[in-house]
């Protein structure tokens, strides 16, 4: 693989490929392509997904309309009620949500939401953007949590400048109204096998799918990429251990696509010596960073062979927000690699992420330190396969946190 297939990729991948769309599955034909013509078979797994289609979304602010998207997930209904700031979450911010639709610019969770809904809270207001740039985009949210109560009040989100606007002028009153349809549609993963001489098995991720305002160039066609490269590389070369290529969908969507694959493929997970993840590489600029999203013995082994083999590189013990999290739910030991953007060089989750923050070069560069570890955990007598209580625990708590 070169540069100009590189950026050949990315522009032939330049659409937003939400889960579960049919630009999604476009997407995971378009990989099956590539890998056919370089001689290679996949597999296309669907796994089932809910859906929902926004049929009214308005929200208005002391008489005055305000654009907004609907939470999907959220409960359809009307709401009204005095419009609340909540700046914070102690016991007197939250109070103060009692009867109202409140605006908050905290992430929302469902620690967030329940001591919201326990305040007495009718609705709920969010926010993105940055008021420094030009554009009003408004990302499309979804709830990825379980109310106590089994459905979520009515909640919307807005743009950052209408909502400075709202806290500046303090408006009494507001409503909600939102009325959504759900149904179970499909995402779908893109499996690749390369046999070996065993059926130890060492699977590498990446996801496929973007956000709602995204073409997801950095996050995460470079991780795809980099699984194309990888098949190309072993094609060619012998390993000791089976290595599966797996493009997940709905990642975006709370981890999904490599949740359903841990699941229907949970009697092979016992053969699986180790996930490697890769999500987000090849940015201009930023520094590479190795997770070791088993113990700390992974850990060690990575600060080893990133030192021998002279790779510019950070370890840390721990996990992220990606699909290396999946597999270690399901007890398979993970690595996850990245390279982390300075801020204001790339901006993931909206339409700056486009081929012009990836560097061919660099990602290239990332792709054989990767290839060569690969090919270390592919062939090496024995690897580290112990998962600590540490990343456990903060796997459970990121599942209980997001999902």
């Amino acid at each position: 693989m070169n540069a100009k297939t590189v950026n050949k990729i990315l522009s032939d991948t330049s659409y937003i490929r939400i889960g579960g769309t049919a630009e999604e599955l476009r997407c995971a034909e378009y990989l099956r392509h590539v890998c056919a013509e370089m001689g290679m078979d996949t597999v296309i797994e669907p796994f089932d997904i809910a859906m929902y289609k926004e049929e009214c979304a308005c929200l208005t602010v002391g008489g005055r309309e305000i654009e907004c998207k609907g939470w999907f997930g959220s409960a359809s209904g009307t709401v009204t009620g005095e419009l609340y700031y909540l700046e914070g979450t102690d016991n007197i911010s939250l109070k103060g949500c009692r009867d109202k639709i409140v605006l908050t610019d905290k992430a929302m969770g469902h620690k967030l939401y329940d001591m919201m809904e326990e305040n007495g809270a009718r609705g709920f207001i969010t926010y993105n953007g940055n008021i420094n740039f030009s554009d009003r985009d408004v990302d499309r949210k979804e709830i990825r949590f379980f109310a106590e109560n089994g459905v979520c009040m009515p909640g919307v989100n807005i743009h950052v400048s209408d909502a400075v606007d709202i806290v500046k002028r303090l408006p009494s009153s507001a409503q909600i109204t939102l009325r959504q349809a759900s149904y179970v549609g499909q995402s779908h993963n893109v499996i690749l096998d390369l046999d070996g001489e065993s059926e130890e098995t060492v699977i590498i991720s990446a996801h496929y799918d973007s956000t709602s305002l995204s073409e997801g160039a950095y996050d995460n066609m470079s991780g795809c990429i980099g699984l194309l490269y990888l098949a190309e590389y072993f094609a060619a070369t012998s390993h000791r251990r089976r290595i599966r290529l797996l493009w997940c969908g709905s990642e975006e969507r709370g981890l999904i696509g490599s949740r359903a694959y841990c699941g229907a493929h949970r009697d092979e997970l016992g053969d699986t010596v180790l996930n490697i993840n890769l999500d987000m590489l090849g940015s201009v600029m930023g520094g590479f960073v190795a997770f070791s999203c088993a113990d700390e013995q992974m850990a060690e082994l990575l600060e080893g062979f990133i030192s021998k083999h002279g790779f510019s590189a950070t370890v840390r013990h721990d996990i992220r927000s990606s699909d290396s999290n999946s597999f270690v739910l399901y007890g398979v030991p993970a690595v996850s690699f990245a390279r982390y953007a300075p801020s204001g060089t790339a901006q993931i989750h909206s339409r700056y992420d486009t081929a012009e923050v990836v560097s061919a070069e660099r990602l290239l560069d990332d792709m054989r330190f990767i290839a060569s570890f690969t090919e270390y955990a592919a062939n090496a007598e024995d690897i580290p396969r112990n998962i600590s209580e540490k990343i456990r625990s903060d796997v459970e708590a990121y599942f209980k946190r997001k999902l």
